[in-house]
């Protein structure tokens, strides 16, 4: 099991673009879907899938595979593009997003080759990524267990008790990633219940902290790939993003949060991905 390939800036580019345009497509569905959060995870996605997670599309219960875990799994439709995209099962798959029958549910379930566990009840996904990075230390493996949470999700108190567990198991082969974006259902998080200091509260806690623009697919690889520099801690990824990004009308808007999308916010949506930097009428 190694490593995907050092396949450039570009590649990961492309990568992010596909998926980003398979969250808008999954939001034009039956029942729509979280958009904004979706969107600001896309290239964390991509750099995961593509430049650091060791895991084979082929073999995804591979036993020295890397683990992912997407605490905030309401974002499920990022996963699901990200996962099609990187070869785990046929894109056209997408378009069955929340039918019935299907196996693409609205939060991720176990069904879903390169699914984990099933995830969303926020505040659970570090608890569980500390369980997979223990059961690694004592394997003797190679692997690596990376976390993805949202910041609004950091309000619930079992993260801060993970949290504190790590550092006291020096998992330091676990790696938690925030998705900064600021803003959660009901609006701001810093008006709603402070976040700030974040990245001090990660270090009080025990933990190395990265910051990083979780919109830079040069800085975000080199962040999520190295390993503590002191033995025994784990590492916090604070990543800044934007809610909506790829869509100017959209990005950094709390309404982005769940959309469905009619055909015609849906061609707006293409062209705004195909465009950038071009507002779309």
């Amino acid at each position: 099991m190694s490593a995907p390939a050092d396949t450039g800036t570009a590649v990961l580019r492309a990568a992010a673009l596909r998926i980003r345009r398979h969250i808008v497509g999954m939001c034009a569905g039956a029942t729509g879907g979280h958009l904004g959060g979706s969107l600001s995870i896309a290239d964390i996605l991509a750099a995961l899938y593509f430049r650091v997670l060791r895991v084979d599309p082929a073999a995804p219960d591979d036993e020295d595979r890397d683990v992912f875990l997407l605490s905030k799994g309401h974002g499920a439709v990022a996963l699901y593009a990200a996962l099609a995209v990187r070869g785990f099962f046929p894109e056209d798959e997408l378009a069955g997003f929340a039918a019935p029958g299907g196996r693409l549910m609205a939060h991720p379930v176990r069904a879903v080759p390169g699914v984990e566990l099933p995830t969303g009840s926020l505040g659970h996904g570090l608890a569980l990524g500390l369980g997979f990075a223990c059961a690694a230390r004592l394997s003797g493996g190679p692997r690596r267990v990376y976390v993805l949470l949202g910041d609004g999700e950091l309000q619930e108190g079992a993260c801060w008790e993970s949290a504190m567990a790590a550092a006291a198991l020096r998992a330091d082969r676990l790696t938690a990633i925030v998705d900064r974006n600021g803003l959660q259902l009901t609006g701001p998080t810093e008006r709603i219940v402070p976040l700030e200091p974040l990245a001090d509260k990660w270090r009080a806690f025990g933990w190395e902290v990265r910051e990083v623009d979780g919109h830079d697919l040069e800085a975000l690889p080199p962040a999520l790939l190295a390993g503590p520099s002191v033995p025994g801690r784990p590492v916090a990824v604070i990543a800044s993003t934007v809610k909506g990004r790829g869509l100017p009308y959209a990005a950094g808007r709390v309404e982005s949060h769940y959309a469905r999308l009619s055909e015609r916010a849906l061609a707006r949506a293409y062209r705004a991905l195909d465009r950038p930097g071009q507002e779309p009428t």
